[in-house]
């Protein structure tokens, strides 16, 4: 399995502990919760129930049969309720380590509500001094957050720990392509997102571009409509939602330039843009230093696949249909520096924050983002495509980041360099150029001359 170190490691340490544990593990769909459980339950002999969505009844016959198989080999009858199984699973519970793995929660409690006060006064009651270690896992970002680790849920104050799956960056999704070239391993990532499932999808022995067509551009292919099912399956009204995410994608980054664009109310709006905040598709994004009532805030779509298929396919799904999937693909292929612009300023940021865990930065940042606004040295709008500052303010890193088929010039490094005198108080300033290209010769000499780190896709690659 690629990654998941540190998931697998914090599940091995609860495991360890001599107490009851009660984890909650959550993430979007699609991003290898079932595989970090599945990898952690064949290490350890665990009872494993995967939830689905069907009445209760079938449920608990399920996890009946499993429990029982587990505990005694056997199967007799399912339990006569929910409060009869939990009981029959702590009084089995001995000198052994018990793990209780319930893999898509929200489906068993959308079948029986009750569910979660079950759990809680089987914790209080008998489980709290077992030797039993319960993970509950679900896909519903804000039913796990919100219904199961909310203040208001049965369970709040029993839980001993949570997990957020999340996305992998640049440098783990680079594992899924090791015979891609740097740029490549970038497009991918650009195409593709973190999200092990998409990443799958594409098979390494084929060029990208061959990828593009079988795996995205193809009708019937998995990841052709792959955005659309999943909405149909997390969100009523997917139209709507649709619009706000292929208005997202084409630029429009605030609510006023989404409501103008989809001719929605701005309420309206703003509680649908809440709702894919809470599915981790949307992100609101403020500039590095301010807060996030800050009213520069601009919103992002966070998965590059759904970035990458709103601006194409949702977008050009008729052109693309009479076009045919050789020709889009190289459409596409031409603009693709373009779209990755965006993303590679992302890729180095990541880069940046991999750097600063290593203890490889001037500084360790308090702050780092992108950052934007009006610059006082030119009284013009500006922007830095990632600033990172210390805790006191006094010390900055300046990056900037060019996915470009051609070498950085001159004009570029003082753009950086005017882009910094936004920031008067800060007194140390190092910059840093990364660039798909190389550098000209005239700004290799500068850099040299001021201390300037200029590098390269190769860089980014330093594991």
């Amino acid at each position: 399995m690629i990654g998941r170190v540190e998931e697998l490691n914090r599940l091995d340490e609860m495991y360890r502990s001599d107490k009851f544990e009660f984890l909650i593990m959550y993430g979007r769909r699609r991003v290898g919760k079932t595989t970090i459980l599945q990898e952690f339950a064949g290490k350890h002999r665990s009872i494993f129930f995967s939830a689905q969505e069907k009445n209760d009844a079938l449920n608990l016959l399920d996890f009946s049969r499993i429990t029982q198989q587990y505990f005694t080999g056997d199967f007799i009858a399912s339990f006569s309720d929910w409060e009869a199984a939990l009981k029959y699973t702590g009084e089995k519970a001995g000198q052994e380590r018990v793990i209780l793995i319930i893999d898509e929660f929200p489906f068993m409690a959308a079948a029986n509500p009750s569910i979660k006060s079950i759990f809680q006064h089987q914790i209080d009651h008998e489980w709290k001094d077992k030797n039993i270690f319960l993970i509950l896992c679900g896909s519903s970002v804000s039913f796990m957050v919100n219904e199961i680790m909310g203040y208001k849920s049965p369970l709040y104050g029993r839980i001993t720990g949570s997990m957020e799956v999340k996305p992998f960056d640049y440098l783990e999704s680079a594992g899924f392509f090791p015979d891609y070239r740097e740029e490549e391993k970038l497009i991918a990532y650009g195409m593709l997102g973190g999200v092990p499932r998409y990443l799958n999808a594409f098979d390494p022995a084929r060029s990208i571009w061959e990828n593009l067509q079988n795996e995205i551009l193809k009708n019937g292919a998995f990841l052709n409509d792959e955005p659309q099912t999943l909405l149909r399956m997390e969100l009523r009204e997917p139209m709507v939602y649709n619009s706000i995410l292929e208005a997202v994608s084409n630029g429009c980054n605030r609510v006023s330039e989404i409501s103008d664009r989809i001719h929605e109310e701005k309420g309206k709006c703003s509680k649908y843009i809440l709702t894919l905040q809470s599915i981790r598709l949307l992100e609101k994004c403020v500039p590095c230093g301010e807060t996030q009532d800050s009213k520069k805030g601009i919103y992002e779509i966070t998965d590059n696949f759904y970035k990458f298929w709103y601006r194409y396919i949702f977008t050009n799904q008729s052109y693309y249909g009479m076009m045919g999937t050789e020709k889009a693909c190289e459409e596409i292929r031409q603009e693709i520096n373009d779209y990755m612009g965006p993303v590679f300023e992302r890729i180095c940021l990541q880069y940046l924050i991999r750097r600063a865990k290593r203890g490889e930065l001037p500084f360790i940042p308090h702050r780092i983002g992108k950052w934007w606004g009006t610059n006082p040295a030119i009284r013009k709008q500006d922007d830095v495509d990632v600033l990172a500052l210390d805790k006191t303010g006094t010390k900055a890193i300046f990056c900037e980041c060019k996915f470009r088929s051609r070498p950085m010039p001159m004009e570029e490094y003082e753009d950086l360099h005017t882009a910094a005198r936004a920031f008067p108080t800060v007194k140390e300033k190092h910059l840093i150029f990364i660039s798909k290209s190389g550098y000209t010769a005239p700004v290799e000499r500068r850099a040299q001359e001021e201390g300037a780190l200029l590098l390269t896709l190769k860089d980014l690659f330093f594991e």
